[in-house]
């Protein structure tokens, strides 16, 4: 097992490996065994399955204290994992209590591993159970878009709360973005990868500078941020050279195949998002097509119009030099070599290496109060 070290006392928590199914038996006892046992223990009261990453920097402080608080109450199933290649028989397992909710307790990489999972796999039947994301993570924009902030133990309490009783006040749909590399339509296409906010051009290049820059110097989420936005700027409109700022953006093309569109050159920002809220907390505007795109071009007035119109909740709703916003079913993104971000995970728009987007049917999702 997992149990955090040699010598740790596994009656202070229960967690599952990709080799054993481990849960409490409805006593609380922490016991090994089979699916019947499993079921019998879910028709007494309302499980949770709780999913965490260890090495989620989020993590890392605050998951003692979700291991003893899951110790005390023996409603929920913790599983974690250390890579995202055992998700998969964590689903497995975690499908034998049928769970009543799915929580997941990571950053936004460590979700988007369980959605492509979860979307993929056929772990559930048609019966799959709506997801829950605690504010765990470096960052945190679907638990945010969800509802989850502040101390995720305090989440999961109210998730407790919540599970005892109907939740369908709670649950909302969530169109997601499915990625793939090459045409998309192409025969022996591998799975998609599942996702709620891909950004690329230089938003994905500041995050990726943040990412292996900034959070190696160990400083406060908050301070990181601040770093990375202040050599952002200083790029963009001082017009800093420097070998330690973010990289210039690559040239991309970006095509909306529902408008016969294309829209091409470099962009200080890209984002294509199912999320309700984009850029400061704006709402997003809805309208034809499931997948929203964002596109600022690589000027600094461009970026000054985008971001006044988000502050004043005018994004998407007047036409904005150098500021792109459209709605499409389906995105393809092209280019020399750039890179884009899918909830954490990176892939790269080169030439033959075509990214493509299109919507996912939506899954189920446990809105918390703001």
């Amino acid at each position: 097992m997992y149990p955090g070290g040699p010598g740790h006392n596994r009656s202070s928590f229960y967690s599952g490996l990709v080799r054993e199914f481990m849960f409490k038996s409805c006593d609380g006892d922490f016991v090994e065994g089979s699916a019947e046992t499993a079921s019998a223990c879910h028709k007494s009261r309302p499980r949770i399955a709780l999913l965490s990453n260890p090495k989620s920097t989020g993590n890392i402080a605050q998951l003692p204290r979700i291991r003893e608080f899951c110790a005390d109450h023996p409603d929920i199933f913790h599983y974690e994992v250390e890579h995202a290649d055992q998700i998969g028989q964590a689903m497995v397992a975690i499908a034998r209590v049928r769970p009543k909710v799915l929580v997941v307790n990571g950053g936004d990489g460590t979700v988007q591993a369980a959605l492509t999972e979860l979307y993929n796999g056929d772990h559930f039947g048609a019966e799959r159970p709506p997801v829950a994301v605690l504010p765990s993570g470096k960052t945190n924009l679907i638990a945010l878009d969800l509802g989850a902030r502040g101390d995720p133990v305090k989440a999961l309490e109210q998730l407790i709360e919540l599970a005892q009783h109907d939740l369908s006040p709670y649950i909302v749909a969530r169109e997601l973005i499915a990625l793939r590399r090459g045409s998309g339509d192409e025969e022996g296409a591998s799975r998609p990868v599942i996702g709620m906010f891909l950004g690329g051009a230089g938003l994905a290049d500041t995050m990726l500078y943040c990412r292996d820059k900034i959070y190696p110097l160990g400083l406060p989420n908050g301070i990181a941020h601040g770093i990375t936005a202040f050599a952002l700027l200083a790029k963009l409109f001082l017009k800093v050279k420097a070998s330690f700022l973010p990289p210039d953006p690559q040239p991309l093309n970006v095509s909306l195949r529902q408008e016969e569109n294309t829209i091409s050159g470099r962009f200080s920002l890209l984002a294509v998002t199912t999320l309700e809220k984009l850029l400061l907390s704006s709402d997003v505007g809805r309208g034809e097509g499931a997948l929203t795109l964002l596109a600022i071009e690589e000027k600094p007035m461009s970026l000054i119009r985008g971001l006044a119109a988000s502050i004043a909740g005018k994004l998407g709703r007047t036409s904005l030099p150098g500021v792109h916003y459209q709605q499409a079913d389906e995105i393809t993104i092209q280019g020399e070599s750039s890179s884009v971000i899918l909830d954490g995970e990176t892939f790269h728009a080169e030439r033959g290496q075509t990214i493509f987007l299109r919507p996912a049917r939506p899954l189920s999702f446990v809105r918390l109060a703001a």
